[in-house]
């Protein structure tokens, strides 16, 4: 099932790999390289403070049991680590699912996350049989809220203090949606 996108090609440069250990190190060189910039949308930069904890992610992401395992990819520029995309808190019965998403500031505005979020839409809604995929964003993060836009994502509202950033500060966070119906061929 994961074939389809193990190793997809965004574009010209960039790919999806499936999360693998290998990946650790580079997500925290990139995390600890950019803290200011990343820690500022992202709760989880405060917390990471060593590669261990990055190995700790990947280990306890990987090791989850089938039902409960959630399909995460690692995002690659030149074979450079540029970011991470993935699904989060699915709900299998009722075939809906969240995508998480981040990528490094030198790799954005060039296309990369809008193409990784559309290719893990067709996964969902092709492979995985989910009917319902969601993307909550904080309401200031300007650059991660035109990506739903871009895709036909439709804007729910607004999620009250729906998450706690760094610093013990909570952020509204916008809540968009896609149903299967809506990318279904007419």
């Amino acid at each position: 099932m994961m074939k389809m996108i193990l190793n997809t090609n965004l574009n010209d440069t960039a790919r999806l790999h499936a999360l693998q250990p290998t990946d650790a190190e580079d997500i925290f060189r990139a995390i600890d390289s950019q803290r200011d910039y990343l820690g500022k949308w992202l709760p989880f930069v405060e917390f990471t403070r060593s590669v261990e904890d990055s190995v700790q992610f990947v280990t306890e992401a990987l090791e989850l049991p089938e039902d409960k395992k959630e399909h995460l990819f690692a995002i690659r520029v030149n074979d450079s680590f540029a970011g991470l995309i993935g699904f989060k808190d699915t709900d299998r019965m009722n075939r809906k699912t969240e995508i998480g998403y981040w990528l490094c500031e030198p790799y954005q505005g060039k296309g990369i996350m809008t193409a990784a979020v559309k290719a893990l839409c067709d996964f969902a809604f092709q492979e995985l049989n989910m009917n319902r995929i969601q993307i909550k964003c904080a309401v200031g993060n300007e650059p991660s809220k035109r990506i739903p836009r871009r895709l036909g994502f439709t804007f729910e509202g607004i999620e009250r203090d729906g998450e706690l950033l760094t610093g013990g500060i909570y952020t509204d966070i916008e809540v968009y949606s896609l149903l299967k119906l809506d990318v279904a061929p007419q």
